[in-house]
């Protein structure tokens, strides 16, 4: 074993670089090196060997003391199916959905027990409170994930409910029976309401999308504050964007 295999317990160089890029999220966009050691687990030296190469390839960037994501990876990022198919074949109805409401719409798939955020337009009145995308937000309590858990099957509803229905405000959801009960009163109107759960004073409607199979595969959202996001003024607009977007999907 090599001496930088020995300090970092052994980890292959794709497990470093994996460590490296773990450290950086919503939060935490640039970090010093004392910062990326603490939240990669990597010994010092490991952590700054390994940043200096992730430099070179591009992976990174650190125009001065701090490091933070490279634009290869961004470049490489618009190559992946999920944005390359899904987020090119439903942005148009993302923005005819905007222009409608004049409220934020975003685009989200199931990534685990979360929704994954592919795409977001908030216009000038930007909601800090929210995922920016390439975010992750719990299913469980968003009108994003009920929206896609409604139409998935048993496993994966279990599997969200097995990782826990964490409360995020006091109208949150954490029952399992009361979470099954809501998912199976949405197929009945086609939309998810998130009623302040998981940011107190912001409401959402969401409606799913199809692929060409019929499965769901992500779903596209209305959300903004209570007062203003209403499903019986918001819904049939989310209903309507969210067909458009399914025959747009499914034709590519």
């Amino acid at each position: 074993m090599s001496p930088a295999e020995r300090d970092s317990g052994g980890m292959g160089a794709l497990d470093r670089a994996a460590a490296i890029l773990g450290a950086f999220d919503a939060v935490h966009r640039e970090l010093t090196l004392a910062t990326l050691v603490a939240r990669s687990g990597l010994p010092r030296s490991t952590a700054h060997r390994t940043a200096d190469k992730m430099l070179r390839l591009g992976w990174l960037d650190k125009p001065a003391d701090r490091y933070r994501i490279g634009n290869r990876l961004f470049e490489l990022s618009g190559l992946a199916p999920i944005r390359h198919v899904l987020r090119e074949a439903v942005l148009p109805f993302l923005q005819d959905l905007y222009n409608a409401t004049r409220t934020t719409v975003q685009l989200g798939v199931l990534s685990g027990t979360d929704v994954l955020i592919v795409e977001k337009i908030g216009g000038h009145r930007p909601m800090t409170m929210l995922s920016q995308v390439g975010g992750l937000i719990p299913a469980h309590c968003s009108g994003l994930g009920r929206a896609i858990l409604a139409y998935s099957d048993p496993t994966t509803v279990d599997a969200v409910i097995a990782s826990g229905l964490n409360r995020r405000t006091p109208r949150t959801i954490t029952s399992p029976t009361a979470l099954r009960r809501e998912l199976a009163e949405i197929p009945a109107h086609g939309l998810a309401i998130d009623r302040e759960e998981g940011n107190v004073g912001v409401s959402c409607v969401a409606a799913p999308i199809f692929g060409p199979l019929g499965a769901v595969a992500a779903a596209l959202s209305v959300t903004g504050p209570t007062g203003l996001v209403r499903p019986d003024r918001a819904g049939p607009a989310v209903r309507l964007a969210a067909a458009a977007a399914s025959r747009a999907y499914a034709a590519r």
